[in-house]
């Protein structure tokens, strides 16, 4: 008896054991009798060919070796949403009237006892009460008879059908038109046809306030497509998609507060001027899209961008950021409070971590929170005056004054250190005595080796520092806080020569080096708050 075998099956999402697949076949394969299915697999390495055989193509395949050919029972084309959710959210009804056997209904692990549950009308109850339902990995490929979840499932409000054997985003409709109060899709890791043209908007998606579609090779141009249909959105995911070009979205995505595209390799930096102008946007997360660099061309030296008006938070880790110039562009950003940029070239041009994140926090005026650790006013006031003293003799040279008159630093000056000027007004312009003996950057200082200590708090263990004798005090505290985990500008600090005992000698002036103070390698700082 041959197996059954849908009328749309072309086309079509299956499983075979734990592989996925697409229906790109099916029919005849001389010189064998029946009919085969032929596949192109997620997974290359499940396939033998690229949909030729014998010399004749039947289907093709992205990947030389992607696909092959299996019998139509071996394939499972997957099962109904409602079929799933009542496998996953099981309702046993195991009665023995001799034993008193309660009944139970099992939420996913979980296994809640209820007595009494005597009718196929309570057993329902229970199903119509969920409201967070997860059917991740359970072959639903079709929504099932018409209205039939919004009667038994009515108060669902968040659905996770991520890596199922959803085929099209017509089923994802289907699903979604019966669940009226639905605010949370993940529907990431289904292989889906999404509309090439523009469609009627459908209301099914009119609550949808989060929306997650990794992993579904969609383009940004379907994504644009669909957007109409989603007119409350503040959530959109679209991490490992093959998105290379964005678009301008028009009239459709104005209620979007975060967008993560993570992982798609953009053509270019410039990519995001495409989306630059979406009103409430206030994260957005770039991880590993390829971009080299950042500019906002709208704006000049010290003022601000009118793109990303409402941008509070920036992920830029694990691309290929080279220039600094980068960095003093998102102080454009005139909303900005957070920032990660982890692991980008640019960060190698500095070998010490503590000063790589002092010059980012000076370039970077409204900046809260760099990699994740918060920016205390003590930290930021340390890092400037840091920055404003490194850089003086490089501002002299350019035509820097401390006669305002006669102060006129050049146009390369200002391009490698916009917020310079901003710096002198803030504390005043660098006095000679400051710059005078100042070495470079780049030149590592001799470090002492120091032991931290907190005789107040005797439960927090001492601990071992190397740390340049030109440091300031300013950043003594800035590396103490995220050390010890409490507020820099509370700390009062004083160290203990290894040579005096007993003698304790307070650090009162944060803008003064460690060697100010005559700090030797083996002394013992001090700290209290």
């Amino acid at each position: 008896m041959a197996a059954w075998v849908p009328s749309d099956a072309l086309g079509r999402r299956l499983l075979c054991g734990t592989e996925y697949g697409t229906v790109r076949y099916v029919g005849s394969v001389p010189p064998t009798a029946g009919i085969w299915l032929g596949v192109e697999w997620d997974d290359p390495q499940r396939g033998k060919h690229d949909g030729t055989y014998e010399g004749t193509q039947y289907f093709k395949c992205r990947h030389p070796k992607g696909g092959s050919f299996i019998r139509p029972n071996k394939a499972n084309f997957g099962v109904d949403f409602l079929t799933a959710v009542k496998d996953r959210y099981t309702v046993n009804d195991e009665r023995d009237v001799q034993h008193g056997t309660e009944n139970t209904l099992v939420f996913g692990k979980k296994t809640v006892e209820f007595v009494g549950m005597d009718s196929v009308a309570e057993q329902q109850s229970q199903l119509n009460q969920l409201v967070d339902i997860s059917v991740r990995e359970c072959a639903v490929s079709h929504a099932g008879q018409k209205e039939e979840i919004s009667r038994t499932c009515a108060n669902i409000r968040h659905i996770n059908l991520s890596k199922n054997l959803l085929s099209s985003w017509e089923t994802v409709t289907a699903i979604a038109s019966q669940v009226q109060n639905l605010e949370t899709l993940n529907i990431s890791e289904n292989k889906m046809k999404f509309p090439s043209t523009s469609t009627s908007v459908s209301g099914a998606f009119s609550k949808l306030r989060i929306l997650a579609l990794n992993q579904t090779d969609i383009t940004w141009a379907e994504v644009l497509l669909c957007a109409p249909g989603w007119p409350a959105l503040e959530e959109l995911y679209l991490t490992s998609n093959n998105i290379t070009v964005l678009e301008r979205p028009d009239n459709v995505l104005q209620t979007l507060k975060l967008l993560d595209l993570s992982d798609n390799q953009l053509l270019d930096g410039n990519q995001l001027h495409l989306i630059a102008h979406l009103p409430r946007l206030e994260q957005l997360i770039l991880r590993n899209t390829g971009i080299s660099s950042i500019h906002f061309p709208d704006a000049g030296f010290g003022c601000k961008t009118k793109m990303f008006p409402s941008l509070k938070r920036l992920a830029i880790n694990d691309n290929k950021i080279s220039q600094w110039s980068s960095i003093n562009e998102l102080d454009k950003l005139p909303s900005l409070r957070s920032l990660q940029c982890h692991n980008n070239p640019f960060m190698d041009t500095e070998k010490n971590p503590e000063t790589l994140r002092q010059l980012i926090i000076a370039k970077i005026g409204q900046l809260e929170v760099l990699n994740k650790s918060e920016i205390l006013p003590a930290e930021r006031k340390g890092a400037e005056l840091d920055y404003r003293k490194i850089f003086g003799n490089d501002w002299l040279a350019a035509g820097g004054n401390w006669n305002p008159e006669k102060n006129k630093p050049s146009e390369e000056f200002l391009a490698a250190h916009p917020r310079y000027p901003s710096l002198c007004l803030k504390y005043g312009a660098p006095e000679e005595g400051e710059l005078k003996g100042r070495q470079p950057l780049t030149l590592k200082n001799q470090l002492l080796t120091l032991t931290i200590k907190c005789p107040e708090n005797p439960e927090q263990k001492p601990v071992e520092k190397k740390l340049p004798e030109s440091m300031t005090i300013q950043r003594v505290k800035g590396l103490l806080y995220r050390l010890l985990k409490i507020p820099g500008s509370e700390l009062k600090l004083s160290y203990e020569s290894s040579k005096l005992e007993g003698k304790e000698v307070e650090l009162d002036n944060d803008l003064k080096p460690l060697q100010f103070y005559s700090i030797e390698n083996g002394d013992c700082v001090l700290v209290r708050w």
